[in-house]
C-alpha cells in the first residue's frame, strides 16, 4: 500500500458538505488512515472571495500517484469545481501534497507539493495527523513556526468527518 497526504480545500456552496462529501468518495477506493482538525482560512492569491475550509488526509492507497490525482480531479468536478480563474474560488480543490516520501517533477504533477511548506492552511492541519513528518528536509513543524498566519482558526477537531463515515475516536 501507498501512503499519502491530500489536502482539502472549499470555499463555495455548502463548504463542509463538499469536504465530507470528499473523504467519503476516498474512503470507497482507499483507506482513510487520518483525518485532521477542520480549519478555517483566508484565501490566498486569486481574486477577492470567501474564507475557505480545510482539512488534510492521510490514505492507503493502491493508486500510483498519477491514478491518485486522475481521482482527486474527478471528485473535484464531481463537486461541480470548473477551472477558470488561477487561485479563484472553488467547490472542492483536492492537492496531492506527498506520496511515499517521492520527489517527482512532470508536466501534471510535482511531488511534494511545490507550495505545501509555504502554507499554514496545508502545515497545520497536516503536522496535527503527521507530527514528525519531514517536507524538502526539514520537520513540518518546523515549516509552520516560520508561516504566515492567513488567518488560520481551527474550528472543529476530527470529529468533523464523522458524518462522512470516517470513524473517529478521542
Amino acid at each position: 500500500m501507498n501512503r499519502a497526504f491530500v489536502a482539502l480545500g472549499s470555499n463555495l456552496g455548502d463548504r463542509r458538505r463538499h469536504l465530507e462529501e470528499a473523504v467519503r468518495a476516498m474512503r470507497r477506493t482507499s483507506e482513510v488512515a487520518k483525518i485532521s482538525s477542520l480549519f478555517e482560512s483566508d484565501p490566498v492569491g486569486g481574486p477577492l472571495q470567501d474564507r475557505y475550509l480545510n482539512a488534510v488526509v492521510e490514505l492507503r492507497t493502491a493508486f500510483s500517484a498519477f491514478r491518485l490525482l486522475q481521482v482527486l480531479g474527478e471528485l473535484e468536478r464531481a463537486a461541480g469545481r470548473v477551472r477558470t480563474v488561477r487561485f479563484g474560488p472553488r467547490t472542492l480543490d483536492l492537492d496531492l501534497l506527498w506520496w511515499n516520501g517521492e520527489a517527482l517533477r512532470s508536466d501534471v504533477l510535482t511531488l511534494p507539493h511545490p507550495r505545501a511548506h509555504e502554507r499554514r492552511f496545508v502545515l497545520e492541519p497536516w503536522a496535527e495527523i503527521w507530527p514528525d513528518g519531514v517536507l524538502r528536509g526539514r520537520r513540518l513543524s518546523e515549516w509552520l513556526a516560520c508561516a504566515p498566519s492567513g488567518g488560520l482558526a481551527r474550528i472543529a477537531g476530527p470529529e468533523w468527518a464523522v458524518d462522512a463515515g470516517f470513524a473517529w475516536s478521542p
